[in-house]
């Protein structure tokens, strides 16, 4: 089937272009075309002279909240219905405990910076995970692009891998968050699947053992007519740059260097154990692999830490995860050195209560979380900020959504203050406040 729509006006979604909205071969799919609006990059410099610190990013995202209380920032002093029940250890950077279940992090936070300051006033997990993906405060819906799809706007398609990938893809709850907003469809995140899964081949880097040369050679020249019909059309943006990227689709899934990034396999045994043979664990793994390979914003996505009720039972398996796979991954960048040109980032849309409630949880609250930052000229072994007695709210060193977002484009030489175009010309900041976290160098 065949479908080219004639309009100037491209169809949109509330996020972005769809993207099969503008063309629909089927014969050619398996060529890998549903990759080329999602990889039609518009090439963009980034702002003259502006320095750079790192060239990657990896957000490693703890989607529905991650209680500070029981992992970064434990109040051994508390009552019980607010320090929970675990025991705070000792690290290896004098003077700074974290939770009992953490200890390979314990081991490993002299290679990053910790904020116990991350703060911000919304308890909604749409409406605070859209703000602390963009920077901005919008609707639930996302009303800006997030960082990877600004990050993908800005720095373009720097070779044969997309700039912008998500494992094992968008965080998620009620609707797919984080995504490109105004930008479109094409500055979404290339979607990698679970790199722990048995059977795990990523979408549309396979070339069916049907496509043979000559197969191949008709689809493209079936593509070529397409693009003839295509140029007749005019005032259509998808069309004026849906032949530099179809091009790129095909790139991609021909060339041995994207199959390479994506295949975990390649990786020794020893090294996938010591990720964990789990699907976060193998995210973070393939999240190195993809710095490795050019990708220029990774965001691995951690979900599942809503713990309204019986949030130790939960916390049991899900901190040991996070504590074993997290720390590989910053002692591998670190080993490998590849941390001093990747900025990793973990961080959730805000932390937990502070008093357990009668289900023995801890509910949404965005008056103080935990993050951690690390690489890229990162200051080693940190503490910024801190929370009071009751790790209910910040007391020293605020650091807002904004100012995280912001630290992030700085580093990669992007401009915060540069106005975006919307679809109808409108000149939008990519952030309209913030500064960078400065103590993080320091």
């Amino acid at each position: 089937m065949l479908h080219v729509s004639p309009s100037g006006h491209a169809s949109r979604l509330c996020n972005g272009v769809s993207r099969r909205d503008f063309l629909r071969v089927g014969a050619l799919a398996p060529l890998g075309l549903s990759l080329a609006s999602l990889l039609s990059l518009e090439k963009k410099a980034a702002a003259a002279g502006r320095r750079s610190r790192a060239k990657s990013v990896i957000l490693v995202y703890l989607g529905g909240g991650l209680s500070h209380h029981d992992s970064f920032d434990p109040k051994s002093e508390a009552v019980e219905e607010i320090r929970g029940k675990y025991k705070a250890i000792s690290s290896n950077v004098a003077g700074l405990q974290v939770g009992e279940l953490l200890p390979r992090m314990a081991q490993t936070m002299d290679k990053v910076t910790l904020i116990r300051s991350g703060t911000h006033e919304n308890d909604h997990h749409e409406t605070a995970t859209n703000w602390v993906l963009s920077g901005r405060f919008g609707s639930p819906f996302g009303d800006y692009p997030a960082m990877g799809a600004v990050v993908a706007h800005e720095t373009g398609f720097a070779g044969i891998v997309p700039p912008y990938v998500a494992v094992p893809k968008n965080p998620a709850f009620t609707w797919e968050l984080g995504k490109s907003a105004y930008l479109g469809g094409r500055f979404e995140s290339f979607k990698c699947g679970d790199p722990n899964a048995a059977d795990f081949k990523v979408r549309d880097l396979s070339q069916p053992a049907s496509i043979t040369p000559q197969v191949l050679e008709r689809r493209q020249n079936l593509l070529a007519a397409v693009d003839s019909v295509a140029s007749h059309i005019k005032g259509n943006d998808q069309i004026a740059t849906y032949d530099e990227f179809s091009q790129k689709a095909i790139d991609m899934v021909l060339a041995p260097q994207a199959q390479a990034a994506f295949d975990i396999t390649r990786e020794e045994a020893g090294v996938r154990d010591e990720y964990g043979r789990t699907e976060f664990g193998q995210s973070c793994l393939m999240a190195r692999r993809l710095v490795e390979s050019g990708v220029r914003f990774v965001t691995v996505n951690y979900g599942g830490w809503d713990h309204h009720k019986k949030i130790f039972e939960s916390l049991d398996k899900k901190l040991p995860d996070f504590d074993r796979s997290f720390s590989a991954l910053i002692r591998d960048l670190d080993q490998r050195g590849l941390l001093e040109e990747t900025l990793v980032v973990a961080m959730g849309e805000f932390g937990r209560t502070p008093k357990l409630n009668k289900d023995a949880g801890r509910d949404h609250w965005g008056r103080a979380g935990s993050l951690i930052f690390a690489g890229a000229g990162v200051g080693r072994g940190q503490v910024i900020g801190a929370t009071d007695k009751n790790g209910a709210f910040v007391t020293d060193r605020p650091v807002r959504p904004a100012d995280v977002c912001w630290t992030i484009y700085e580093a990669l030489g992007i401009d915060p203050t540069k106005d975006l175009l919307t679809p109808e010309g409108r000149p939008v900041s990519i952030l309209s406040e913030g500064s960078t976290i400065q103590e993080l160098y320091s």
